[in-house]
């Protein structure tokens, strides 16, 4: 089982999740670098041995970031890469906060449902954007803007779909989450699964 660093998002960013020392998941909103990689350092990880940054999805609160990484590849699911290069008005980064020139938009895996991230495997869900992803070990569920604690969902006005959304939803209530960790706010130390059944219920 693979050691999970929860980083609580500062300000405007998302969560971070640190795993193994060398995987990052989401890199917040690019304005905190200094918390950021103090956070990091804290947890005796080092940023620049980051080896690969991954994007729970294309908006700019959760890619701002992966700049700050320029030796770790980035992947993100095949159909927010498309957002991510085109440099879209979907909340990405290169759209947001004007950001100065600042390149996001740099992809180097496309990924799939299926693959897999470390111990962890890719699960599709989409609803928040098109290519929202998850990440399940077995136990753990880094669930980005899809789910959060209490029961809650992401926003599906910014290149979302209620539909997806729901059937996302529906497809994780299949898996034994016992930890949560989302995009933003607190994590879910136990009964996880209760919490998705939660947000299903407000859909």
């Amino acid at each position: 089982m693979s050691n999970i660093v929860f980083i609580m998002g500062f300000n405007y960013d998302s969560n971070c999740y640190l795993i193994d020392d060398n995987i990052l998941v989401d890199t917040g909103a690019g304005k905190n670098q200094d918390y950021l990689f103090s956070k990091i350092r804290e947890n005796g990880a080092d940023p620049e041995k980051i080896e690969l940054v991954v994007n729970t999805h294309c908006h700019f609160d959760h890619i701002g970031g992966n700049h700050f990484f320029p030796n770790a590849k980035i992947a993100v699911h095949k159909l927010d890469a498309v957002s991510m290069r085109n440099e879209d008005t979907l909340g990405t980064s290169l759209s947001a906060f004007g950001s100065d020139g600042i390149d996001n938009s740099r992809v180097d895996i496309e990924l799939e449902e299926g693959d897999k991230v470390g111990d962890f495997e890719v699960i599709h869900t989409p609803g928040h954007t098109s290519g929202g992803i998850c990440l399940w070990d077995g136990e753990n569920l880094i669930s980005g803007d899809t789910i959060f604690a209490g029961g809650g969902v992401g926003r599906m006005d910014i290149g979302g779909d209620y539909n997806d959304m729901k059937n996302s939803v529906e497809k994780l209530m299949n898996l034994d989450v016992v930890r949560i960790y989302p995009g933003h706010g607190p994590i879910v130390e136990k009964n996880g699964k209760e919490h998705i059944r939660m947000s299903y219920s407000f859909l």
